[in-house]
């Protein structure tokens, strides 16, 4: 088996449904990184843009020339779509879901993983930044107006 390759990505739609834009975190077995932020033409939804990431992601690595991929997602859709525990009918995600079916033929491994949003965040600032979006700000759990006594 060839090396793992360890993959974020996250996909954003602006406002959803709205413009969509992914982003694409590909990082070789000796660190070496391969970024792409990129707005799409389509429009769709938030669980759109997470699949689509997905398509860029494998095209990427594809090209790359990489055999075997950790994919990291902090969408349960997505993961549970491509891990086998559901499957949707929703037209234009199933059209998507069938082209990342193909496109994983391709390669030796393509294991998916769920990790949670911060986990992911270098994947979902490319992915916001390709659609005009800032970073996200992080809110405390304290409010400021607080009173500590």
């Amino acid at each position: 088996m060839s090396s793992l390759w360890v993959v974020h990505v996250d996909g954003t739609a602006a406002p959803s449904p709205g413009a969509l834009g992914v982003g694409v975190v590909l990082v070789s077995p000796d660190g070496g990184r391969h970024e792409v932020s990129r707005a799409l033409e389509q429009r769709g939804c938030n669980n759109e843009a997470e699949a689509r990431a997905v398509v860029v992601a494998l095209d990427e690595a594809a090209r790359l020339g990489v055999r075997a991929l950790r994919l990291h997602s902090d969408s349960a859709v997505i993961v549970d779509e491509l891990s086998g525990r559901r499957r949707t009918q929703v037209g234009r995600l199933r059209t998507v879901f069938d082209a990342i079916a193909e496109q994983r033929a391709g390669f030796e491994v393509v294991d998916v993983v769920l990790v949670g949003r911060r986990d992911n965040g270098e994947a979902d600032r490319l992915a916001r930044g390709a659609v005009g979006l800032g970073a996200k700000v992080r809110r405390s759990r304290w409010r400021s107006d607080r009173r500590h006594r």
